[in-house]
């Protein structure tokens, strides 16, 4: 099992640098920002861009993997976007991972730029054109698309991934059509579960979309091991970092379901995923340090 931290990217950067090298002093295998223009009840609050976050990142680490959790079509185009990630994968040595989603229906990113309301089937129809062409981009010299969301003219791709054949991307789905998407294009997928009344029942939610998941990688014609799995395990209706014996429960049941990757947030004084750096530091004396 390799874990993963998500650091939000609301601190200015002497006090946010701290933070990512202590990612990887602790032993985090890789660590993940939020990929928004605001989020929920932070948007009023101090927000910087995560490439810019994750760039500044690559330079003050040298181990650890950094990625998005994740990149959206809400405000992001394709064509502009390549550019961005061909710089991290370059800057970071090959240890950037994108892991992107569909956004969400509604909220401030969307709110913030005038986007259209899309319905759902439209959303998916969106992102499927935005994994397609993204995957195009960095993987091909030159290219030419004409979608219903998206347009490339002569877009290049030079000088390439420094990982090949291109960085690796881990598709957020929960429903059928998007794990389709990540069963298709993801060296990874990522999963927040379902709405669940209690602990219990967010769990069960999860085992279903293990399930589904697989459906979706057998129908690709790829095996269970090709594909890492991901589970953001704070979509439960418990911190994870709420205790040692909290982190340690959502790890056994995370192993359990097959998952190879968990993301667990940095603790915050207060709103979401508020909890104690004293916590953080228990976990970290108790997860693999694999070293460089």
């Amino acid at each position: 099992m390799r874990i993963g931290i998500v650091i939000l990217p609301e601190y200015r950067w002497p006090a946010a640098a701290r933070l990512w090298r202590a990612a990887e002093e602790y032993g985090f295998d890789h660590a993940w920002t939020y990929d928004h223009i605001g989020w929920r009840s932070l948007a009023d609050k101090p927000w910087f861009d995560a490439v810019a976050t994750l760039t500044a990142a690559a330079t003050v680490t040298e181990r650890i993997r950094l990625g998005t959790l994740v990149a959206s079509p809400n405000f992001r185009h394709p064509v502009s976007f390549a550019r961005c990630l061909l710089a991290l994968d370059d800057i970071s040595g090959g240890r950037f991972t994108l892991g992107l989603g569909a956004g969400g229906i509604s909220g401030y990113d969307n709110e913030v730029t005038g986007g259209a309301q899309l319905t759902p089937r439209q959303r998916v129809d969106r992102f499927g054109e935005f994994v397609e062409l993204t995957d195009a981009l960095l993987t091909q010299e030159r290219v030419d698309f004409a979608g219903a969301y998206y347009t490339a003219v002569g877009a290049h791709s030079a000088p390439g991934c420094v990982q090949r054949p291109r960085l690796p991307f881990v598709v957020a789905a929960n429903g059928p059509r998007a794990m389709r998407l990540a069963a298709r294009y993801g060296q990874g997928w990522v999963t927040t579960g379902a709405r669940g009344e209690d602990l219990a029942g967010w769990w069960r939610t999860v085992a279903q979309r293990v399930e589904q998941f697989d459906e979706a990688l057998s129908a690709q014609g790829r095996g269970p091991a090709q594909v890492a799995r991901h589970l953001s395990v704070d979509a439960a209706p418990v911190y994870s970092l709420s205790s040692l014996d909290a982190f340690q429960d959502a790890l056994g049941r995370a192993t359990e379901l097959g998952f190879t990757d968990i993301a667990v947030h940095w603790p915050r004084p207060d709103g979401p995923y508020a909890g104690s750096e004293s916590v953080l530091e228990q976990v970290a004396e108790v997860i693999p340090h694999r070293g460089t």
